[in-house]
């Protein structure tokens, strides 16, 4: 009798065991990337015609936590193309990646995020309102094919680095160069956040110049507000001699509740000797951002655009913004 009871209990336990293993297997160890970005706009006065809906952007993905360290993480980018008509959306491979961390060290490989303005546009935090302004201007690209790596050396320093092509993800490797980048981030106290940046580009070709880019960031951010600013310059654009860029962006946000926030910013793009003067600008936007819940974001905002080209007239526009994100 006793043998009985022992044998039901051996296999009970084991039931219960073997249920709690397929449950464990059954927990998710990665997560589904899903982003929206779209739009409502109108412009006024001689933009008055530029009006509609928009669907800017979306990113589909994976992310896989593999363990020890260990995860990939491959991402589609649908969006808008310069070398095709406006009215088609055009799939790229904008992240298709594997990164290891162990203790303070971070290494990662494939089809990366670049390091050049990442930090910037996370402070910035409305990308799907308005890239960041390096990413506005084009001074690099948020991801490419190469390395990087990222020491914490405390918890106020860290450094990175980056090897790429440095022709982005959109694009095949043409040319044999590849761009370097180094990074430093440093918090001095709780909040308070400096970023410099450096990165050179080969031209790797006869008659192109190296790219050379420098960027440095300083910032506030708490519970209540986050005020940036950066500067950014870039010789030899395009790979070309003296063909220099460089600008500032200042940008705040204001915490009103959990739900509510208001923010700003203001751009200014230069170019040595007006060589750019035709897409030289300053440009301002204002609006807020309200959370639908926790994957649904709605930012009205308006915006205003001062050209510096001869006899360019300012421009108004209104958006709504709408972003839905897992």
């Amino acid at each position: 009798m006793k043998m009985k009871f022992i044998v039901a209990g051996l296999l009970a336990c084991i039931g219960i065991g073997a249920q709690a293993q397929n449950v464990k297997s059954e927990e998710p160890k990665g997560k589904a990337i899903v982003q929206m970005f779209g739009n409502f706009h109108t412009g006024f006065g001689e933009k008055n015609d530029d009006r509609g809906f928009d669907l800017e952007r979306s990113y589909l993905g994976y992310e896989y936590k593999l363990g020890n360290g260990l995860s990939v993480k491959g991402v589609m980018d649908i969006g808008k193309s310069s070398d095709v008509s406006d009215y088609q959306r055009i799939a790229y491979i904008k992240n298709a990646m594997v990164s290891w961390k162990k203790g303070n060290l971070t290494l990662s490989g494939g089809l990366i995020s670049t390091t050049q303005f990442n930090f910037q546009e996370k402070f910035w935090g409305y990308r799907y309102i308005m890239k960041s302004f390096q990413d506005q201007y084009k001074f690099g690209n948020s991801a490419d094919l190469g390395i990087s790596a990222a020491y914490k050396f405390a918890d106020w320093i860290s450094a990175d680095a980056i090897i790429v092509n440095g022709e982005g993800y959109k694009k095949v490797q043409k040319s044999d160069g590849l761009n370097y980048g180094v990074g430093l981030t440093m918090t001095p106290v709780k909040g308070f956040h400096i970023r410099l940046y450096g990165g050179l580009n080969e031209g790797a070709e006869d008659g192109k110049e190296d790219i050379v880019n420098m960027a440095a960031f300083m910032g506030y951010k708490c519970d209540k507000f986050s005020i940036g600013a950066e500067y950014n310059l870039m010789q030899n654009a395009s790979n070309k001699k003296d063909a220099d860029l460089s600008g500032y962006s200042i940008y705040a946000t204001m915490n009103l509740s959990k739900e509510t926030a208001l923010y700003a910013r203001f751009d200014d793009l230069y170019s040595k000797d007006d060589w750019n003067k035709a897409k030289d600008e300053q440009a301002a936007i204002l609006g807020a951002q309200f959370k639908l819940g926790k994957y649904v974001k709605v930012a009205p905002n308006v915006r205003m655009g001062m050209p510096k080209a001869d006899g360019a007239k300012e421009n108004y526009s209104a958006f709504v913004n709408c972003y839905f994100g897992l």
